[in-house]
């Protein structure tokens, strides 16, 4: 019973929800591959302004740079649409040194999510400042 209870899979939501809480940690961390491995080659960004390549080299300017990035996630709501799944949460991002001051702040984040061999992978995800 106990391998069994080893080799069960969290639900969807859950890896969806720990895929999130990896990306921030991965951001913390100055962890560039980390920050992009749940994310789709075709990833789109804010409808085209960022893509996965782009945020790749975003972070690793600020690892060149020596900054730190924090990142605070707020609760997440995980709605299904069909087979995906559409999260969405607020995220506050803060910065021990220069880092990219003009993008510190606290977001409002919808992402959308589908299953790519048997793995959930954000393709899509936008994002906006409610609070400036």
């Amino acid at each position: 019973m106990l391998a069994l209870a080893g080799c069960r899979h969290p639900p969807d939501e859950e890896q969806v929800r720990q895929a999130i809480a990896s990306v921030a940690h991965a951001a913390e961390a100055g962890d560039v591959s980390g920050v992009v491995k749940p994310l789709t080659d075709d990833f789109d960004g804010n409808a085209g302004d960022l893509d996965k390549r782009t945020l790749a080299n975003m972070m690793r300017l600020v690892g060149l740079r020596g900054d730190h990035i924090g990142v605070t996630t707020g609760p997440i709501s995980i709605e299904h649409r069909g087979d995906r799944m559409v999260a969405n949460l607020t995220v506050t991002v803060t910065s021990g040194g220069h880092a990219l001051p003009d993008q510190l702040g606290v977001y409002q984040i919808e992402s959308a999510w589908r299953k790519d061999d048997g793995q959930w992978h954000c393709y899509s995800a936008n994002w906006k400042q409610p609070m400036q």
